[in-house]
């Protein structure tokens, strides 16, 4: 029954996609919270509800792995370092709350992360946890410092999991209460999430996998927005799902098609606790609402100039030379907006003197982005460094002579 009720809505979605694009003015996601932001940005490009902390559930796994990753990157160990399943993660592995066999009792970092990020095992993040900083408690210490940095202050950490505490025992973070839980707000979530794809996007190669196999056994994504699941659709890449009997069920997706990367947030989807798979049906409205209504436009093409940006040159055989973009400048157009989307050129030299060379920087280019959702940007509007286009040799004499002379004229007598 229940599945029937599951192919009558995603067919009751996909009828209503199709016959009319969701409008700004008459979508909400249904569940309590969400947002869908642009990764290489940080535009908002939605948000609903996205300030009030709640319970996240295994979603906390992405802190857990952008420490690892950071962990590796430090050098302090590699997708190769050995771990030894302790005894507290091993004593959760066949209950409720984890689901791979950790017999062996030894593992490598690199099946870890694909344990706790694929079947999300939270015996696995948590041997990740203890590998890193030696104990939990001191994991936790270590992501609540990264929040901090991150400039989030309303989040609410109690372990490396996202388990309710009553789970855990006597192993539980010292002050926290018997019922405690992870909670972060929507907005959270998405710092998160952005900040693990910007920097270590290799997580992706785990994340888009379906299944994998762990020492012979082969399990399964919880993600089933990825090809081969229920929902699969064409993009989704990542990242990870979240269940709390009081948060209700969530999930953080990860999307991209041509030069859109996005990530999703939905959490407590409607309905959740009797139909899971609701927070999949949520994220595809969620990207279908983005789709339809914003155009990622290219304001400057790397190796182009804006507007005709260019610099003088002295004494070279050219005049000037163009400041051009090092890379892209994409720019979200909503549909119906009426507040303009520009550019500034922010110069940091007003004149070169010959030789030029190319690439050499010249100040940046910035985005004016009026047409804001709430806060706008996760941070600030992008920019990109604007460089020179060309080499440019100095002139022959005599008239490089003449140059000079004249110069020393101007600014000596």
């Amino acid at each position: 029954m229940k599945q029937l009720v599951r192919m009558a809505l995603i067919l009751c979605i996909s009828f209503f996609s199709f016959v009319r694009p969701v409008q700004a003015e008459d979508f909400s996601v249904p569940a309590k919270h969400a947002i869908a932001v642009d990764v290489p940005s940080g535009k908002i490009l939605y948000e609903q509800d996205t300030q009030t902390p709640a319970p996240v559930g295994s979603i906390t796994t992405l802190l857990t792995v952008y420490l690892v990753y950071e962990a590796i990157e430090e050098g302090k160990l590699s997708l190769n370092s050995v771990v030894d399943i302790g005894d507290y993660p091993y004593s959760l592995t066949g209950t409720v709350v984890s689901n791979v066999s950790l017999e062996a009792r030894s593992y490598t970092v690199k099946e870890l992360l694909e344990a706790a990020l694929i079947a999300s095992a939270n015996s696995a993040t948590i041997a990740l946890a203890e590998k890193v900083a030696g104990s939990e408690p001191a994991f936790v210490d270590k992501m609540k410092a990264k929040l901090t940095e991150w400039g989030i202050t309303d989040a609410k950490l109690v372990n490396a999991t996202g388990l309710n505490n009553s789970f855990l025992g006597d192993e539980r973070y010292l002050g926290s209460s018997e019922n405690d839980e992870n909670q972060l707000s929507a907005m959270d979530v998405a710092i998160v999430a952005r900040r693990l794809l910007v920097d270590f996007p290799q997580v992706l190669d785990i994340t888009s996998q379906y299944d994998f196999n762990f020492h012979g056994t082969f399990y399964s994504s919880t993600n089933q927005m990825l090809k081969a699941g229920t929902y699969a659709r064409s993009g989704v890449d990542g990242l990870k799902t979240g269940a709390s009997e009081t948060g209700g069920v969530s999930f953080v997706a990860s999307f991209q098609e041509k030069k859109m990367q996005i990530v999703t947030v939905v959490l407590n989807a409607n309905d959740g606790q009797e139909y899971p798979d609701n927070r999949f049906l949520a994220t595809n409205q969620l990207i279908d609402y983005v789709k339809n209504n914003f155009t990622l436009t290219p304001l400057v093409e790397k190796g182009k100039p804006y507007q005709s940006s260019s610099i003088a040159v002295f004494n070279g055989q050219r005049e000037k030379v163009d400041a051009v973009a090092a890379d892209d400048l994409y720019a979200y157009i909503r549909k119906g907006a009426t507040a303009p989307v520009s550019a500034k050129y922010n110069e940091k030299i007003s004149s070169l003197d010959a030789p030029v060379q190319q690439g050499h920087s010249l100040g940046n280019l910035k985005l004016v982005d009026k047409d804001l959702i709430g806060k706008g940007y996760l941070e600030s509007q992008p920019s990109v460094e604007m460089v020179v286009a060309e080499n440019i040799s100095e002139a022959s004499w005599p008239l490089s002579w003449w140059n000079h002379f004249v110069r020393y004229v101007n600014e000596n007598l």
